[in-house]
């Protein structure tokens, strides 16, 4: 029985997909190579020449056409431990791909391992440019693997995005500064802080602003009031029991995104304490978690919706410029606006019973 034509040809002819996985680049930049487009970089050019006659690749008029179709497919390579933000993350860019007319491609990343075989995983499914959330957004080697792809790639919430990257983030130092200032308007003097991951630039940032409220406010820096996170509920309840077992503990915890202010008030609740009367909690981010506790957290609004819209907008752009021609046209990094919000979880502090202070509930009964 002879083979139906279609597959004798894909078992015996290398196809445009082919040569891209071989060079390591998207097949819209090989289809640039074959018809000699300007924007292709020297060392791009060469890796896709090199593959082309390797597999002694022909290119079809289809091949030849590619660059310049009006089908774009992004990538959203993730590896996010906070359910809330993904969440959020992914409303906003599947909003903005329907209204840009574009599809999305979901990755997931789960370790340094899987890093390289989920972007070469996403190169054979024809992505056209590629989007990056927290914590991969801040990933070296994600980063460099992505530049030698030739991809348009926008990193979200990094304010250390390299050069030939687009960036979306807000100014979380500021951010950080602002609750910490808030906190000691209310009165409080001990102020307890969760720190995120240390391989994120937020981090890090979030923790200077801390720092610098207090420092302008003339309250001491406590090395023991700094416990650290992960960005992961499990982490914020260790963080949250480091905190409240000190002999002096604080009367407000602000943690550095919501999962870990969640768990915060869980091991308040645990403790006996009262929330906001005998323990002040605040997060960061405002994802749908913030309003689904109680009390509703007073937190940060970091736009992550609006940030998503704007990351696939910008790289939608890029993308139509390259295939018509125009050079890169965005480059751009742009910072969204914050806010601070106010509910339930934060009070003046007042005088807390010593019998409950720093104290298991379940040792008091």
């Amino acid at each position: 029985m002879r083979e139906p034509r279609g597959l004798r040809r894909q078992r015996n002819v290398p196809t445009i997909n082919d040569v891209a996985a071989q060079a390591g680049v998207s097949p819209m930049t090989v289809s640039r190579v074959i018809n000699h487009e300007a924007n292709v970089r020297d060392e791009t050019r060469r890796r896709v020449e090199e593959a082309i006659a390797a597999l002694n690749y022909r290119p079809s008029a289809a091949a030849r056409t590619l660059a310049g179709g009006d089908e774009i497919r992004i990538g959203l390579l993730h590896s996010n431990p906070s359910f809330a933000y993904l969440s959020a993350f992914l409303v906003g860019s599947l909003d903005q791909a329907s209204r840009s007319n574009v599809q999305i491609v979901v990755e997931k990343c789960d370790d340094d391992r899987s890093e390289q075989s989920a972007i070469e995983h996403l190169l054979r499914g024809r992505v056209d440019g590629i989007v990056l959330p927290p914590p991969l957004s801040d990933s070296a080697s994600v980063l460099s693997a992505l530049e030698a792809t030739d991809l348009p790639v926008v990193a979200v919430a990094t304010s250390h995005a390299p050069d030939w990257a687009m960036s979306v983030s807000i100014d979380d130092r500021q951010a950080a500064y602002d609750m910490t200032r808030h906190l000691g308007a209310l009165g409080h003097h001990r102020i307890g802080f969760i720190t995120g991951n240390p391989n994120l630039t937020a981090s890090a940032e979030r923790l200077e602003g801390y720092r610098a409220a207090l420092i302008d406010m003339k309250l001491p820096e406590a090395p023991e009031l700094i416990a650290e996170g992960l960005f992961t509920y499990r982490s914020g309840l260790d963080a949250a029991d480091q905190l409240l077992e000190l002999t002096d503990p604080p009367s407000a915890i602000f943690a550095s995104n919501d999962d870990m202010a969640a768990a915060a008030v869980a091991i308040a609740h645990r403790r006996g304490l009262d929330v906001p009367g005998d323990l002040t909690v605040c997060g960061f981010d405002d994802t749908a978690l913030a309003t689904t506790i109680w009390p509703e957290l007073t937190t940060i609004r970091q736009p992550v919706i609006d940030m998503s819209r704007m990351a696939i907008d910008m790289l939608v752009r890029e993308i139509r410029a390259r295939k018509a021609s125009e050079g890169n046209v965005s480059g751009a990094h742009l910072v969204a606006d914050y806010e601070l919000i106010r509910r339930q979880s934060d009070a003046a502090p007042r005088r807390r019973p010593a019998a409950r202070r720093g104290v298991r509930a379940h040792e008091t009964q």
